[in-house]
């Protein structure tokens, strides 16, 4: 079985940083797109930002220049530094990564449970 289990989120300032961590666990399986979402009260979930295998990225306008993604595909774990942080970042943030379970295995989708990261003005 697959789990995705994150760590790191928190209470912090405005302009503050934070760094949320995503470790992928399990056996038998390798992960193609890794990434990050949240989901603000009220909201839908949106996306934050994507990170290939082979590390490309992609990221939301309203991170653009303050979030940074990565990740090491040795410790099957993606990364989220959050800079500058505003109120509006305010979220639960999730993570996901698609994977397959064997060569012959279509991709599918996992999620971690959330983490909760609260900006204060």
């Amino acid at each position: 079985q697959v789990q995705l289990v994150e760590s790191g989120g928190g209470l912090v300032q405005a302009g503050g940083s934070l760094r949320l961590s995503c470790r992928a666990s399990g056996s038998g399986f390798s992960i193609n797109v890794m990434g990050w979402h949240r989901q603000a009260p009220g909201k839908q979930r949106e996306l934050v930002a994507t990170i290939t295998l082979g590390g490309s990225t992609n990221y939301a306008d309203s991170v653009k220049g303050r979030f940074a993604i990565s990740r090491d595909n040795v410790k099957n774990t993606v990364y989220l530094q959050m800079n500058s942080l505003k109120p509006e970042d305010t979220a639960v943030y999730y993570c996901a990564a698609r994977i397959r379970r064997g060569v012959y295995s279509a991709y599918e989708d996992y999620w971690g449970q959330g983490t909760q990261v609260t900006v204060s003005s």
